[in-house]
């Protein structure tokens, strides 16, 4: 199973955190991957210097401005799950 989650912290919730997850679930949904996605909100991942709203995917953490999770989605996610499946 893919391990997929966002920061929820103070600086990464001003950043747009929640569009990031809105996004990100839309997806989930829209593919029908809630089965191979497990998907969860953080708090603080310290990576509040950088610019951008902290995501991990599969234990590697990604800074991404919040217009980008779409992209992100399907270009990092989508094939971690394909890999997965293996």
């Amino acid at each position: 199973m893919t391990e997929l989650s966002v920061c929820i912290g103070s600086a990464c919730h001003l950043k747009g955190a929640y569009n990031v997850i809105s996004t990100f679930q839309h997806l989930i949904e829209e593919k029908g991957l809630h089965d191979q996605i497990a998907f969860a909100a953080k708090f603080c991942t310290k990576q509040c210097h950088k610019p951008g709203v902290a995501v991990s995917l599969d234990g590697v953490k990604s800074v991404i401005a919040a217009e980008e999770a779409r992209k992100f989605f399907h270009e990092q996610v989508l094939p971690a799950v394909e890999q997965a499946k293996g």
